[in-house]
């Protein structure tokens, strides 16, 4: 059994009417199974997935998905709207699919959440903290986080490798230099 990589997960976290959600076919991929029993566990289940667990997308998003992600083209010409799973609706479902796969990304989704809401919170902390170390402190943190999700599964040449994130108070650079062995 392969254990999905961190960046499989987080990849496909999208932000939906400002809700960080996956989609049902994102998920179903993730926990390699059809999107239909995906559907089906949330049918069977509505008790589960109370309002702000899941959500049913709209035409305008569903064209507005098709427009900017390559890999919803196959909802062009769908007549079925995607059901969009929020952290807390992941979370419930995880308790109704029982297989080891199923486990195991749920925990990876579980992570790849928490890493962006700490991105979130430093920041939100760095935008409102006039006091140098601590701004230093919380650009090193976000610097780590930020290493930790673009780092874990590229592959190094002898080329040099640059990321750079550019957000309106900062610019995080990360580069390495490293040959493959």
């Amino acid at each position: 059994m392969s254990i999905l990589k961190f960046n499989s997960a987080e990849d496909r976290i999208i932000s939906i009417r400002g809700i960080s959600v996956i989609l049902d076919s994102d998920v179903a991929e993730l926990y390699g199974v059809e999107t239909k029993r995906i559907n089906e566990a949330l049918k069977n289940n509505p008790d589960k997935f109370p309002e702000g667990y899941v959500m049913e997308i709209t035409q305008n998003e569903k064209i507005e998905l098709v427009e900017n992600f390559d890999r919803f083209n196959r909802l062009k010409h769908s007549t079925v709207f995607p059901t969009a799973f929020t952290e807390k609706g992941l979370y419930m479902l995880a308790t109704i699919l029982k297989s080891e796969k199923a486990t195991q990304t749920t925990i990876d989704i579980v992570e790849a959440f928490a890493k962006l809401r700490e991105l979130s919170r430093n920041f939100s902390q760095l935008s409102e903290t006039k006091d140098e170390p601590t701004q230093k402190t919380l650009m090193q943190k976000s610097g780590e986080i930020i290493a930790d999700i673009l780092g874990d599964n590229l592959e190094v040449t002898d080329a040099e490798t640059t990321w750079e994130v550019n957000l309106a108070l900062m610019k995080f650079r990360r580069t390495v230099r490293e040959k493959k062995k």
